[in-house]
Formats: C-alpha cells, sequence, structure tokens
C-alpha cells in the first residue's frame, strides 16, 4: 500500500473547536453520571434500580452518540448480528447476573457481616478510596481470566464467541459465552472478598465494570491522552479486538490497565486501529 493511502486508512480527519473538546470530554462525562446516578440510588437504598437506571441511561446516550459522532461510520452498517448481539446480551446481562452475581454479591455481604473485619482491607478508609482499591484487585483477577481465555486452548472457543464479531458498538458488551461469564466472576469476586472487603465494596465494583464494559465497546468519536494509562478505554480496546494477534493479544484489563502495564501486555500504538477486526 502506498504511504499516503496507508495514512489515509489509519488516521482519521482532524477535530478542531467544540467537536474537539466533546471527543476528550464524553468519556470521564458519561463515567462520571453513571457513578453518580448509582450513588443517588445507592444512598436512598435503591441500588439495583439506580444502576439498572443508569445503565439504560448509558446505552441510549451510546446509540445516540454512535449515530452523529461515530469512530468508523462502517461500524454503524447493520452486519446481520444485531439478533446474536441482542441474545448473549440478554442471556448473560440478564439470567447469568441474576442468578450468579446477585446471589454472590449478597451472600458475600451476609457473610461479611457474620464475622469480623478483616486486618487485610482498610476499612477505615472512606468508601471511594475502598472502591478504587477493590477495582485495583479485583482487576488481578479479571486481566488473567480473560488472559488465560486467550492463552489456554480449551479455554478460548468460549472467549472466541466475543471475538467474532465484526464491528464494535455499544450492544455487543454483552455479546460472550456464558461460561465465560462465569468464569471472569469467579476469578474477580473471591480476591476482594478475601481480603475482606464489603458489601458495598463488592456492589460497587461489580457496577462499575459494565458501565466500563460498555464505554469500551462503543463506536464513538472519544480522545482520552492520560486515561489510556489508567482505565480501559475504546482506544485501547479496538487493538484486542485486532485480526493481528501482536495487536489482538494486548490490553487484557476489563477496567483498568495497570496489570497490563506491569505483565507487559499494554499496547497503544500510534496510528489509527484496524478497522476489519475478528478472528483470523
Amino acid at each position: 500500500m502506498p504511504e499516503t493511502s496507508l495514512a489515509a486508512a489509519y488516521f482519521p480527519p482532524p477535530l478542531s473547536g467544540a467537536r474537539l473538546v466533546l471527543s476528550y470530554a464524553l468519556w470521564p462525562a458519561l463515567m462520571i453520571g453513571c457513578i453518580v446516578v448509582t450513588w443517588v440510588g445507592m444512598s436512598r437504598g435503591h441500588a439495583p434500580l439506580a444502576f439498572n437506571l443508569a445503565y439504560l441511561g448509558l446505552a441510549v446516550s451510546l446509540f445516540l452518540l454512535e449515530r452523529y459522532f461515530p469512530h468508523e461510520r462502517s461500524w454503524n452498517e447493520n452486519d446481520g448480528q444485531i439478533g446474536v448481539d441482542f441474545l448473549h446480551t440478554l442471556l448473560n446481562k440478564g439470567v447469568v447476573q441474576l442468578l450468579v452475581l446477585v446471589p454472590a454479591i449478597f451472600g458475600m455481604s451476609v457473610a461479611m457481616g457474620a464475622k469480623q473485619a478483616s486486618g487485610y482491607w482498610p476499612a477505615q478508609w472512606p468508601m471511594a478510596g475502598q472502591v478504587v482499591l477493590g477495582l485495583v484487585v479485583a482487576e488481578f483477577g479479571l486481566y488473567w481470566a480473560h488472559r488465560l481465555g486467550h492463552e489456554v486452548r480449551w479455554m478460548w472457543p468460549f472467549h472466541a464467541v466475543h471475538h467474532s464479531v465484526t464491528r464494535l458498538w455499544f450492544w455487543n458488551t454483552g455479546r460472550f459465552h456464558f461460561v465465560d461469564t462465569i468464569k471472569s466472576i469467579v476469578f474477580m469476586l473471591p480476591i476482594p472478598y478475601l481480603m475482606g472487603a464489603s458489601g458495598d465494596v463488592l456492589m460497587w465494583v461489580s457496577m462499575i465494570t459494565p458501565f466500563i464494559g460498555m464505554l469500551t465497546h462503543c463506536n464513538v468519536e472519544m480522545r482520552f491522552g492520560w486515561l489510556n494509562y489508567i482505565f480501559n478505554t475504546p482506544a485501547l480496546h479496538r487493538w484486542h479486538h485486532s485480526r493481528d494477534l501482536r495487536e489482538g493479544n494486548k490490553n487484557y484489563g476489563e477496567n483498568l490497565m495497570l496489570w497490563d502495564l506491569i505483565f507487559k501486555s499494554y499496547f497503544n500504538a500510534d496510528r489509527r486501529p484496524p478497522v476489519d477486526i475478528g478472528i483470523a
């Protein structure tokens, strides 16, 4: 491919003015909005309702943004997999979490209330600090659950369901095999629980994770700067869906990039991620 064509394929038209400001503001604004709605609901004893309202609001916002401010216009075209995306999402975000995740969280909450506080968990910290710590330690399990799904041969067919997508948009955040989903839950929750994290911390971690997951898969033009070194952003996750395994077997973090940086699996090239994604 000639050099000029390569540049045209990799680099989008530059943004300027209000559109540039919007591209930097969108991710933090949407994430903060979800957290605020959830926090208000939790403070009034309506955590599940608040979470679902925030999640629905995020979905509607991303649906509109993908139409009017897309990262890749071709990804807005129907690829014939909308039904599959919907059914996987319904199973994973509905049935699996209702039958597995919610009972696990509340079961751990009851167990935590029945025993003395663990000396390993800084229960005297403000809740915000405890949630950050909870995300970090839970991310260790999520990171290895994801990485093993790529590197262990018998685990890959389950995780390949997610990588079979040919475009990224907010709805295929739930396109996972239920075995893959349960594996992530099993890897995620025990570490903060065994350290003595409270039920509220476990709930926060379990609610923030789907917020970031939906944002990670959205087809919205966003810029991130230094946030790419902290959070799993859409910019980083697009590389993870590359057909080239030198790019695709990178960026395993679910919420945070800390463990990718530590275990040398962080990847963010100075060019545009591929449009043609999927399984080679």
